[in-house]
């Protein structure tokens, strides 16, 4: 039997850049809606009056920032009025990055790179507003990375106030966060939360059938037919799953790929799968593990340590190992396990005997997960 293999010239990808993590889908599923609730804090915007402001929430890919991206997309297509910015705050964490990402997306250029503080950015940014008779709308994704250092109200409270010093400057704002633990009334200080008064719209994990039918999509935009088995498919919806993430099973769909691809074959098989899945997996645990807070980590250093072969660890064995190294109520001890296992990074069950005893388990191989802490 001949095999048919790949010539140096040829690709099983139809558009690699379905896979990429900032690709953009044009059917965007399961997200209606979380969109329709953004649409309409933004529809005064369109009005030429200050959009309300919106408070995200939702673990990691689960589609905060492409919902928002699609609809900033939509509306430049749609009016010059109303002016969308998006600002990743792992990247821009400081008021000054964030105020020239803004000035930029304004004038067309950065503000000057040196001996430009942030008031005179900041002062631009509002004349510019008032100039051109414009409404600004800007998302601040991954917010919790301003949390630090008071960074948040640093930068919240001038843009909140931006109507005031300029009485033309409407400006509107969408606040993501991947922390569910974090409550957007709290984490601010009282002057910013007194004006700030944002709708919250909850982005839940997809369900299982949720992540196929998106996955099968992107099997279909991505690949050339036939390259995906419904075995294969079937096989990364549950290596997805595993972890929660559907950025990991997109991901795990780009480097199966490109196995297959380099053994010069047209279609991936269960072993590119698994082969792509030992890499994917650092992928997405690096990412979830470095939006944890240290505390949360602490606990996720204890539960790998106890985690034996495939068996769970009772969670009051757990706390008692912590209470030797930290001080930690049972009451939030519990919340943070409740926030591992929405994550995904651990089981929470329940075991019968003598009562029902709380079962932890981990989800990833231990030696990961604390190479990765």
């Amino acid at each position: 039997m001949v095999k048919r293999l790949l010539m140096w010239d040829e690709t099983i990808f139809r558009d690699p850049e379905v896979f990429e993590m900032d690709f953009v889908p044009d059917q965007f599923l399961f997200r209606e809606t979380q969109t329709a609730d953004l649409a309409f804090q933004m529809q005064p915007g369109l009005r030429g009056a200050r959009p309300m402001n919106s408070f995200c929430r939702g673990p990691p890919g689960t589609g905060k920032t492409t919902t928002v991206k699609k609809l900033f997309a939509e509306i430049e297509e749609t009016t010059k009025r109303l002016v969308p910015v998006h600002v990743n705050c792992q990247i821009d964490n400081t008021r000054y990055a964030i105020i020239a990402k803004v000035y930029k997306k304004l004038a067309g250029h950065p503000p000057q790179p040196s001996g430009t503080s942030f008031k005179q950015v900041y002062e631009a940014v509002c004349r510019r507003i008032q100039k051109d008779d414009i409404v600004l709308i800007i998302c601040l994704d991954d917010a919790n990375y301003l949390l630090h250092d008071n960074e948040i109200n640093n930068i919240l409270y001038p843009l909140l106030r931006a109507h005031e010093a300029y009485g033309d400057a409407r400006v509107g704002l969408i606040i993501i966060f991947s922390d569910m633990d974090i409550d957007i009334a709290t984490a601010v200080d009282a002057r910013v939360a007194s004006v700030l008064r944002t709708t919250e719209v909850l982005f839940p994990p997809y369900t299982a059938a949720e992540v196929e039918e998106i996955l099968r999509m992107r099997v279909a935009q991505g690949f050339y037919p036939n390259v995906i088995s419904e075995d294969v498919l079937q096989l990364v919806v549950d290596r997805t799953m595993r972890g929660g993430d559907l950025r990991a099973g997109i991901d795990l769909l780009k480097r199966a790929g490109f196995l297959a691809e380099r053994d010069a074959r047209r279609t991936v098989t269960r072993d590119d799968v698994c082969k792509a899945y030992e890499i994917s997996q650092r992928y997405h645990l690096t990412s979830i593990i470095r939006s944890l807070r240290d505390e949360e980590k602490i606990v996720l250093a204890v539960i790998a340590e106890m985690s034996g072969e495939g068996a769970g660890t009772a969670a009051g064995e757990v706390h008692a190992a912590l209470k030797k190294d930290m001080k930690l109520s049972y009451t939030r001890y519990y919340e943070i396990i409740r926030k591992l296992d929405m994550l995904r990074l651990i089981n929470l069950d329940y075991r019968i005997g003598r009562g029902r005893t709380r079962v932890i388990s981990l989800r990833y191989d231990p030696g990961i997960v604390l190479d990765l802490l």
